[in-house]
């Protein structure tokens, strides 16, 4: 593997690793241990790609960027109470209309369900 890809490699799982908060590149430098040089360039090529966002900030007194992944990633919590996973009528599903997920009762109920949790979530206090 070519050093630029393993620097690029490991600065974008460290910014993935961070999730939604990222982390500031002036700390970046410190986790990934690298040097700011090369790990600059690796961070334009990272942004070039679309894989990353620079948002800069004031971070104690000095300008830095906050480098935040562009593709967010779904814990498994966020699907454990599908319906479908421990459906009674999952060996019939597909097979009559009523039982087609997109058809289904269950999983229109828990999308609703979803649906209003988030609305709710994102209501200002």
């Amino acid at each position: 593997m070519p050093r630029k890809w393993g620097t690029e490699h490991k600065i974008l799982e460290t910014i993935r690793n961070a999730r939604d908060k990222g982390i500031f590149q002036s700390e970046l430098w410190k986790v990934i241990n690298a040097d700011s040089r090369e790990g600059s360039r690796a961070i334009l090529r990272l942004a070039k790609k679309g894989l990353i966002e620079r948002q800069k900030e004031l971070h104690e007194g000095r300008w830095t960027y906050r480098l935040v992944s562009k593709h967010k990633f779904s814990s498994a919590d966020s699907i454990l109470d599908v319906p479908c996973a421990f459906c009674d009528l999952d060996p019939k599903c597909g097979v009559s209309a009523i039982q087609i997920p997109h058809l289904c009762e269950r999983v229109d109920r828990w999308i609703r369900e979803k649906s209003e949790q988030q609305t709710e979530e994102k209501k200002p206090s």
